[in-house]
């Protein structure tokens, strides 16, 4: 089986070439080798790769700077979406979409079905729901898969992000009024494999089970560090509100998403937030890097 991926160095696409089954050939692609901006280019790639199945792991994920770069937000999380959509029949390969919870207002108090209407908040949330929207008018056989306050090993994210300002500072504030489900790359990665595999179609939520504010998040991290020796003290962690860390995009306050459906595909239940959480800080540590 041949795979084409785009997005190759963000969190995801690193795991997904780090935990790539045997037997299946996936052509990495990032902005350098494929502009999935220029339609041509994705058309070309297509043509000369021919693969049986493309994830369209690339995504515009500044959600603040969104705010006043909409346009390109757009070009990346709509358009490029569109294009690989649009040319699915064409070339005869299976698309796998990811997405974001952002997608939702998060005015609910219970988790968000796949089929929820979706009221994003800014342009980040609103860029990827019409990517989204395009996909399913254009290739109804796809699967967009959502997921939520990803993090890992690779690149830049939030525990790793606090991790070093826990060793930077005497003490943290994190808002502790915004509620939603971390998860670890290794969860979305293994379930896109296995998706690869089923090939279902439509609208799918991925994200390690359990629930969490993002200063719970902070002060698990903390606490796992300190076990595993990535961290040598403790710090003192302060809840905020919202209205207390303002930033130019509003977040949701509530984005938990009901994941029964994936898990029912699946044949197992997803791991808890905090199990993958000791696991990606445990990889680190494998890894000798630091955050």
């Amino acid at each position: 089986m041949k795979i084409l991926l785009t997005g190759a160095h963000g969190q995801l696409g690193s795991e997904l070439q780090a935990t790539c089954p045997a037997g299946i050939t996936l052509i990495a692609t990032d902005r350098d080798t494929l502009d999935i901006t220029d339609p041509q280019q994705v058309i070309n790639a297509l043509e000369q790769h021919r693969p049986d199945v493309v994830i369209n792991g690339a995504a515009y994920t500044a959600v603040d700077k969104a705010e006043t770069d909409s346009a390109n937000a757009y070009l990346i999380n709509h358009a490029a979406a569109h294009v690989f959509a649009a040319q699915a029949a064409l070339f005869d390969y299976y698309l796998l979409q990811i997405s974001t919870d952002f997608v939702f207002d998060g005015l609910q108090s219970t988790p968000y079905l796949p089929n929820a209407i979706a009221k994003p908040l800014g342009v980040y949330g609103a860029s990827k729901l019409a990517g989204e929207q395009a996909v399913q008018s254009a290739c109804p056989s796809a699967a967009i898969v959502r997921t939520s306050w990803l993090y890992s090993a690779y690149g830049n994210n939030f525990v790793k992000t606090m991790l070093r300002l826990m060793r930077e500072r005497d003490a943290l504030g994190v808002v502790a009024d915004q509620v939603g489900t971390p998860t670890w790359t290794g969860t979305l990665a293994a379930t896109l494999w296995s998706f690869v595999a089923q090939k279902p179609q439509g609208i799918l939520h991925c994200a390690d089970n359990g629930v969490a504010s993002w200063y719970d998040f902070t002060v698990a991290i903390q606490e796992e560090a300190l076990a595993l020796g990535l961290l040598d003290k403790a710090i003192p962690i302060k809840p905020l509100r919202t209205d207390e860390y303002p930033t130019p995009a509003r977040r949701p306050a509530f984005s938990v998403m009901d994941r029964r459906a994936t898990e029912t595909l699946l044949g197992y239940t997803l791991p808890h937030w905090r199990t993958s959480l000791r696991q990606m800080l445990t990889q680190l540590k494998q890894q000798n890097v630091t955050a």
